[in-house]
């Protein structure tokens, strides 16, 4: 999932960045005045959270492997803004100090990640919520659809950047027809990660996970 350097062209890259930060800047203003003091230090436990468990790879197959992203449980847990800051900050740490994403790419990895996987997986999360009349067992159910549904989400998102500037020398079709089915499968394990932690957190502090506000126990 993470770009590296030079795979996307710099005009794509740049286009991709412009709106990575626009989407931050919403974050940064919304989150400032939706976080209250019980939450901001759950944010910072999220942050090393999805570090940790990024940095743990599971085989997939053909020898390829995936990891968590993250994106849903954060959203969950600490709500869309703050989630979007989260996943920034530990995509930035990848890039600078362990060369996970390239650094001309983090623009990139971040609007795949931080801002398409974040967003578009706490709609399909805030959907299923609606639809299951807003119990805790619908957050579980939401939580674990829309974790599902991220990971090839953001894979989407990557496979259009490339169809728009990628500098490899597959085709386009093949490129999305191979991130989309390898990440199908990821996105199981990212259901499965994402349930059982939000789960955790449900049963001990109720009153931490923002998906449940709103929502009857």
């Amino acid at each position: 999932m993470h770009i590296p350097d030079g795979f996307i062209n710099i005009p794509t890259a740049s286009a991709s960045a412009a709106l990575a930060v626009a989407g931050l800047g919403y974050s940064v203003r919304a989150a400032k005045e939706k976080l209250d003091e019980k939450a901001a230090p759950l944010v910072g436990l999220v942050a090393v959270f999805i570090f940790a468990g990024q940095m743990i790879n599971f085989p997939v197959a053909a020898g390829t492997s995936g990891h968590l992203l993250g994106a849903v449980l954060a959203a969950v847990l600490v709500g869309p803004h703050a989630a979007a800051l989260a996943l920034t900050v530990v995509l930035a740490i990848q890039a600078l100090l362990f060369a996970d994403g390239g650094l001309t790419a983090l623009g990139l990895n971040v609007f795949n990640m931080a801002i398409v996987g974040v967003w578009g997986g706490y709609g399909a999360f805030l959907l299923v919520r609606k639809v299951l009349r807003s119990t805790r067992s619908a957050v579980l159910v939401g939580s674990a659809i829309a974790a599902f549904i991220s990971v090839p989400l953001a894979a989407t998102a990557f496979s259009l950047q490339y169809a728009i500037g990628g500098q490899g020398t597959f085709a386009a079709s093949t490129v999305f027809a191979a991130m989309f089915s390898t990440h199908i499968v990821i996105g199981i394990g990212e259901a499965v990660i994402t349930t059982l932690t939000v789960g955790a957190i449900l049963k001990t502090r109720p009153d931490l996970v923002f998906g449940m506000k709103k929502a009857k126990a």
